[in-house]
């Protein structure tokens, strides 16, 4: 009988049916496979005579700069034609939006982090992310990339075709109160912010160590789910940056009413 007990207790201390999750894993320090990073300073000097802060404000330019350029032109292919058929529709516009988002993360998460949006950006600062030099320089250069790559769009398509097809510019489709384009905005940049965190966050790519590779993924396809409900209500915007860069190429009341 005491053997048999002595049998049941190794063997309950050595395949634990008990896993401590949530805040209980993480009070754990023995055997952790992850470590938090450290809180970002809220200024640091030192940055500013950096090159790579430099170059990742530049990676932010041109991803806004292609983000733009990409999907302004999806959308005035749609708005040009009278038949939805002979488009790619609304699920093509989200496909660019989406795609687009997902290679241009995987493109310059290396180098910026790839935020391409300043609410990602003001997010992951109020995080402790990034610090506010960085963080203020990130959101700068994203709305600079998002006006010249909405302005290329306006080069290609003229002056007189650009302003009649609308610029691309977000606004309160009819039907639709401002109220509900306001949450509309609101809950659509919640679930993009949101899977950002998921997405990267520490403890996830300890686990599972296929993740860091795959986090574009579920961001870009957050970036086409959200496009899918919330076009027919603004055109979507949830990234202030393009909704920014198209109103001031547009430039007309249309742009800047539901701003």
């Amino acid at each position: 009988m005491e053997g048999r007990e002595e049998d049941v207790r190794l063997g309950a201390n050595r395949f634990s049916e008990r896993q401590p999750i949530g805040t209980a894993a993480q009070s754990q320090d023995e055997g952790k496979d992850y470590t938090e990073p450290p809180p970002a300073p809220f200024f640091e000097l030192r940055e500013l005579c950096s090159w790579s802060f430099y170059r990742a404000g530049i990676a932010e330019f041109m991803a806004t700069f292609l983000f733009l350029y990409i999907t302004i032109l999806t959308v005035m292919g749609v708005v040009k034609e009278n038949t939805k058929c002979r488009t790619v529709g609304i699920q093509g516009i989200a496909w660019a939006f989406g795609g687009m988002i997902f290679a241009l993360v995987y493109c310059t998460a290396g180098i910026s982090g790839g935020h391409i949006n300043p609410a990602v950006t003001f997010g992951l600062f109020l995080a402790r992310k990034l610090s506010f030099a960085r963080a203020v320089f990130y959101m700068a250069m994203q709305c600079l990339g998002a006006i010249c790559g909405a302005g290329v769009v306006k080069g290609f398509m003229g002056k007189t075709r650009y302003g009649l097809l609308g610029g691309g510019a977000n606004a309160v489709n009819p039907g639709y109160t401002k109220g509900a384009g306001l949450g509309a905005e609101i809950v659509g940049t919640f679930v993009l912010v949101y899977t950002v965190f998921s997405a990267t966050d520490a403890k996830r790519s300890a686990r599972d160590s296929h993740v860091p590779i795959l986090a574009p993924l579920p961001i870009g396809f957050a970036v086409f789910l959200v496009h899918l409900a919330t076009i027919p209500v603004t055109g979507t915007g949830i990234n202030p940056a393009r909704s920014l860069g198209a109103a001031i190429i547009f430039n007309k009341d249309k742009g800047w009413d539901d701003h």
